[in-house]
């Protein structure tokens, strides 16, 4: 993982916004990219100057993962069950882990989608097991969005705010990055649950 990282922050630092696009296209089809350090390291690039704008970044991190996302789910979709359990090893996408996805799936529907934006390797595989399961493209892209937009959005800002010391900070990004984005998990559920809760009492009135 570590040598695919290097690759992808070389790619990002020498190409720009198109090697962010692709980092993260490649993530979001299962490549070990390491996103969580991606992701900042563009921030800080853009803090250094050597990417002219904080949202393009963004940008270009939230459309590389819808497009891989999109990938995953045509390959879910149109394959099916038999090609990820014959070719799921090569993205690390083995049974147990769509066991786990299908379990999300089960208990939240299609907002699993937004729960697995933000679960380390489930987040780069969860459009195979959308496709498997038909899910309907509206929520699927909107969930995919919303849960990208936080994700690549904190980490961008993150990074940039770090700027030039992003080299000795990378560690504890790994460490507390997730964490701390992990918490806009935890609210979304929350408002989940409310807004369904609100949603049945007024349909019981």
């Amino acid at each position: 993982m570590q040598h695919l990282t290097t690759i992808a922050l070389n790619l990002v630092e020498h190409v720009g916004y198109i090697g962010l696009f692709v980092a993260l296209m490649l993530g979001n089809i299962g490549a070990p990219v390491g996103a969580e350090v991606i992701v900042p390291a563009a921030g800080a690039l853009v803090a250094t100057g050597h990417l002219p704008s904080l949202w393009i970044a963004v940008a270009a991190a939230v459309l590389g993962e819808l497009a891989g996302q999109s990938i995953a789910y045509a390959i879910g979709f149109y394959g099916g069950r038999p090609v990820i359990e014959r070719y799921g090893k090569y993205v690390r996408f083995h049974e147990a882990e769509l066991l786990r996805v299908e379990a999300f799936f089960a208990r939240f529907g299609s907002f699993a989608i937004f729960i697995c934006r933000f679960v380390p390797v489930l987040r780069g595989i969860v459009g195979f097991p959308a496709g498997i399961a038909e899910m309907p493209l509206v929520p699927f892209y909107l969930w995919t969005f919303f849960g990208s937009l936080i994700f690549c959005g904190g980490l961008v800002l993150l990074g940039n705010s770090l700027g030039n010391h992003i080299d000795q900070i990378v560690p504890i990004i790994h460490k507390f990055g997730l964490i701390v984005l992990a918490l806009a998990v935890v609210v979304g559920i929350a408002a989940f649950f409310i807004v369904r809760a609100r949603t049945k009492a007024e349909a019981k009135l």
